[in-house]
């Protein structure tokens, strides 16, 4: 073994500027929060429904109203620290993730809606 140790913050080279991280963080947040606004919208209207939405209709609208923000929490806390390239490769992969898991939630609530109503 060596005696010699390895410092992980020396190592890892320098970090980027905190107006950078920001910059990236809002700049994809915005597409985030579309996302959010877009389900927050569908679970407001499908609320005001005559029959109104049973169980499952509601998690699956306030699910996919937290989605976003949950994945826009995990690209950042996986991302602020790396470089900013990786950053928004991460952040772009989130968001990706949050658009296939929203065709996802409209395909489904289209093709049975009958089970989502009360």
């Amino acid at each position: 073994m060596s005696d010699t140790t390895v410092n992980s913050e020396a190592s890892a080279g320098p970090r980027n500027p905190v107006w950078l991280v920001a910059t990236i963080a809002g700049g994809f947040g915005l597409f985030y929060a579309y996302a959010v606004w877009n389900a927050l919208g569908n679970l407001i209207q499908a609320a005001q429904l005559p029959t109104g939405l049973n169980g499952l209709g509601w998690f699956i609208w306030i699910f996919a109203t937290v989605f976003p923000i949950l994945a826009w929490a995990a690209a950042f806390a996986l991302g602020h620290r790396r470089p900013a390239h990786h950053f928004i490769l991460i952040m772009l992969t989130g968001l990706a993730l949050t658009a296939v898991f929203w065709l996802d939630v409209v395909a489904y609530t289209t093709l049975n809606t009958a089970s989502l109503l009360a």
